[in-house]
């Protein structure tokens, strides 16, 4: 499952820099995560490492949106990395 950046974010710009995907933006209000390039860090971390730095709890979540099992997240880094 993508994460999503919640409105609690207070943009304190920790996650952004932790991104291995480059996923994580300054949105219009503040951060968000582009779903197709977030892989929960499968394929890097056994964590997202975006939710271990952020500060406030629950500020990000996974999206419901785009439910996305491990293999599908593991598929989805394997393409990120022949597109870079």
């Amino acid at each position: 499952m993508a994460l999503k950046i919640t409105s609690k974010c207070i943009n304190c710009d920790m996650c952004e820099p932790e991104c291995p995907n480059d996923a994580i933006s300054m949105g219009f209000d503040t951060y968000q995560i582009d779903p197709a390039k977030c892989t929960e860090c499968v394929g890097y971390y056994d964590h997202s490492t975006c939710q271990r730095v952020c500060p406030i709890q629950n500020a990000i979540i996974a999206d419901p949106q785009y439910d996305e099992t491990n293999e599908e997240l593991m598929a989805k880094f394997i393409q990120l990395q022949q597109s870079r």
